[in-house]
């Protein structure tokens, strides 16, 4: 691995090693920071068949130890869990959620099977009068205010982002079948058994590693599309987002700046990590690492990276996405992946995915909101130039 002496003087120096061959990847990171408005910091790390070949950073303040709010990324470590659990036998995909959570069986969700709750067709993407920052932060309660929730749509019909929920509504069924939360799941199969820097439920110890999210800090035509493309709380974006609630809309910037929401790691939204945890844990899921086999075989990870969803997305105003089972489809956004890559980003602008067919893991992350939220944009070009590198290494 190569290091450029760890400069810590210039912003836009990265900081960190690649492995020979990826030194491309050095040079357009430096170009993102040097782009970037004042303030940005930004980890990237990468792993080839199991084996990290980047590790860098850059911006003030971050380290390559760093920890901040991956927001959305959350939801690969979640459906990671489900994923084994339906690789072990023990989850069904066309079982029917009511099975293993009776109370949900209501109000016109009856059928919804564990598969249509992945691909977020259950139309069960919030809840009328929008919930609680308390019950925001704490999987059970979302769960227990959803089992008597009426979907928005007819479940099967369509899909929308469960933006806040999803990991709730996928983690009940988990502790249903398991007896433990999905987050004990993850720590005690995942987490803790391949040493990832990726946390659901930050422990106080490691409090001394986080950076706060930055806010937003848009241009000024930024701000105009901002306010005009806002939503009304009592639409499909405001429920899902929950800006429905009367008196505690959720303001998405701020959310893992609750130490209430890193320490209970809402399996949704409330995931704290570094680029390095959030290569390492695609690596773990598709490649061997450090003589420790894949979580996952082909074949599963083949399962969850099948479209289910594509489309207009009916809580995001009809944007094209496109889902498999509790994961985006990255290589429809990135069509130079291979067709059965599988990640999710996440709104600050973090970004981390497996590709199989280049044996790639990628993870990228950010401290300030990216605009418009999701992925940030120049991570769709740091992702191209590591799969370069990776598929002629």
């Amino acid at each position: 691995m190569s290091d450029n002496g760890l400069d810590n003087g210039n912003a836009h120096v990265a900081q960190g090693t690649v492995a020979e061959g990826f030194e491309p990847v050095r040079e357009a990171f430096e170009a993102t920071l040097a782009e970037e408005r004042a303030g940005h910091s930004a980890q990237l790390a990468a792993y080839v068949n199991g084996k990290q070949v980047v590790d860098l950073w850059g911006g003030p303040e971050i380290t390559g130890d760093s920890l901040t709010g991956v927001f959305s990324s959350s939801k690969g470590a979640a459906h990671l869990v489900v994923a084994l659990l339906v690789q072990d036998g023990t989850l069904d995909l066309d079982e029917e959620v009511r099975h293993y959570w009776p109370e949900f069986g209501s109000a016109g969700k009856e059928h919804v099977t564990l598969r249509d709750l992945l691909a977020h067709r259950a139309g069960l993407m919030g809840a009328d009068g929008g919930f609680t920052p308390e019950e925001l932060a704490d999987d059970r309660l979302i769960a227990e205010r959803l089992a008597g929730q009426r979907p928005y749509w007819r479940p099967g019909t369509a899909f929308g982002y469960h933006a806040f929920v999803i990991g709730a509504l996928t983690g009940e069924v988990v502790r249903r079948v398991t007896g433990q939360t999905l987050q004990e799941v993850y720590e005690d199969r995942i987490r803790a058994p391949y040493g990832l820097d990726f946390y659901l439920g930050l422990p106080e110890e490691q409090e001394h590693r986080w950076l706060s999210t930055q806010p937003m800090d848009p241009t000024p035509e930024q701000q105009r599309e901002l306010a005009l493309g806002a939503a009304g709380p009592e639409s499909f974006r405001g429920i899902a987002f929950n800006i429905n609630h009367p008196k505690h809309p959720t303001n998405l910037e701020s959310l893992p700046n609750s130490r209430e929401v890193r320490a209970g790691g809402q399996a949704s939204a409330g995931g704290v990590a570094s680029a390095r945890g959030l290569a390492r844990m695609y690596a773990a899921a598709i490649s061997e690492v450090d003589g420790k086999a894949p979580l996952l075989t082909a074949e599963t990870a083949a399962r969850v990276a099948e479209v289910h969803s594509f489309g207009p997305d009916l809580a995001l105003g009809g944007i094209t996405h496109a889902f498999g089972l509790g994961f985006a489809v990255t290589g429809v956004d990135y069509p130079f992946l291979g067709a059965r890559s599988f990640g999710h980003s996440g709104a600050a602008g973090s970004q981390a995915f497996a590709d199989p067919s280049a044996g790639l893991a990628f993870g990228y992350n950010r401290r300030r909101f990216a605009f418009p939220g999701g992925a940030a944009p120049e991570a769709a070009t740091l992702a191209k130039v590591v799969h370069d590198c990776a598929v002629r290494a």
